[in-house]
């Protein structure tokens, strides 16, 4: 018991670490032995499978009725999940872009996967028809993403609606979200062993080259990262909220740098209310709405990381991108980024969500979840930073949409 407790204690991000370089050693000195603990991969590979449909279902729909009252959806609600959308979306865009250009995909040896062909051939007019079910539970069962997300939304806009009577179905969904998030902290404590196997099987059958296109994966999310920030964000503060730039990020920093080292919106939450009010000149009625609202919804990292990791895997996967592809890609990537539960590396369980929409088979994302995660924890600090932008630049549009924002406050920062 002294050894579990103990076991426990390490931070997870050191275990996986030294569960990889121990799969690396043992790739390399025993290349031989590494299919006696392939089932180690396998069994944490379907534990991943079987946990994403739940969590796609429960967390998006949770996550509405979170929003509480009805009317937060309107007026000053509107406005903020609105521009939430808007960035969330166009983070999408910059990660399908980066991930274009650099490319780091191709190539990439992941585990057995081969090749993937799309099928035949579906029609637009078949796609958009197939969003709404003719039966949930088939849905479900069959893993149908994109008709899962409509049937999330869905749920949480009627609970909500509801109002009174639908309080009792919230508190479910808000309970059965907690206990998803606990079973994938639990998935999660396996992580380690499931690295070891994966990353074994994976440098004996292709080597150390597994190495170069993660370090590829990692340049297009520090880049995808930037220009989201320092392009995106800056001229939403220009041209919307009509205020200069360089004052916000110098009222911000203590909040981006929260952001990096938790790995997580929900942390930074407090600092990023503190810099919001005295830092920023942010009234209290819309930073106390917008930014535990944005903890919640506002995921431009995550949104970035999601459209550059779909095009990672559809490219390592030789995966046709048609135009057709890039818009099911961001579509429904966007719709992922609103959903994914604000831990780390939730985004990982949120792709097939997005892959499964082209095409792309169960066992193949899990794949690329399985080649990802081992790396994931830097990866994962590196995108919570343009989250932790987002939702302060957004809080202060919405402010100055409001008249809330004391500009004398906020300008001060300039000259700091």
């Amino acid at each position: 018991m002294g050894l579990f407790r103990g076991w426990l204690a390490i931070p997870l991000w050191k275990r996986v670490l030294g569960a990889l370089l121990l799969g690396l050693v043992f790739a390399i000195v025993w290349p031989d032995a590494t299919p006696a603990v392939a089932f180690l991969g396998e069994l944490f590979v379907r534990a991943i499978r079987m946990l994403v449909a739940p969590i796609v279902l429960v967390t998006i729909a949770a996550g509405i009725t979170a929003l509480g009252d009805p009317k937060r959806i309107g007026g000053l609600g509107g406005r903020t999940i609105g521009l939430f959308a808007l960035t969330t979306a166009i983070a999408v865009s910059v990660g399908m872009a980066v991930a274009t250009l650099i490319r780091p995909g191709e190539g990439a040896p992941l585990g057995t996967a081969a090749p993937h062909a799309l099928g035949p051939e579906v029609t637009p007019y078949d796609q958009l028809i197939g969003i709404v079910p003719l039966n949930i539970f088939d849905a479900l069962a069959r893993g149908d993403m994109l008709a899962l997300i409509f049937v999330a939304i869905l749920t949480g806009v009627g609970t909500l609606v509801a109002g009174e009577a639908g309080k009792p179905f919230a508190a479910l969904l808000q309970s059965a979200s907690a206990v998803l998030l606990r079973i994938v902290g639990i998935v999660m404590e396996a992580t380690p062993f499931g690295v070891f196997a994966l990353i074994a099987n994976a440098v004996a059958a292709n080597g150390a080259a597994v190495f170069v296109n993660v370090g590829w994966l990692a340049v297009a999310v520090l880049i995808g990262s930037a220009v989201q920030i320092v392009l995106v964000h800056s001229l939403m503060l220009r041209l919307l909220a009509r205020v200069p730039v360089l004052p916000f990020f110098r009222g911000v920093i203590d909040a981006l740098v929260v952001a990096f080292s938790t790995a997580s919106s929900s942390a930074t939450l407090p600092v990023a209310m503190r810099v919001a009010e005295k830092n920023l000149g942010i009234a209290r009625p819309v930073y106390s709405t917008t930014l535990p609202l944005g903890a919640s919804i506002g995921k431009d990292g995550t949104a970035m990381y999601v459209g550059l990791l779909s095009m990672f895997g559809l490219q390592a996967f030789g995966v046709e991108l048609t135009p057709a592809v890039y818009g099911l890609v961001l579509l429904t990537g966007a719709l992922a980024a609103f959903g994914t539960a604000p831990v780390p590396s939730a985004s990982l369980f949120m792709l097939a969500a997005v892959l499964s929409a082209v095409g792309v088979a169960p066992e193949q994302t899990a794949l690329l979840v399985g080649f990802v995660l081992p790396f994931d924890r830097l990866l994962d600090m590196t995108r919570t930073v343009p989250s932790a932008s987002a939702n302060l630049t957004v809080a202060t549009t919405v402010a100055r949409w409001e008249g809330e924002l004391d500009e004398t406050v906020y300008r001060a920062r300039a000259t700091a």
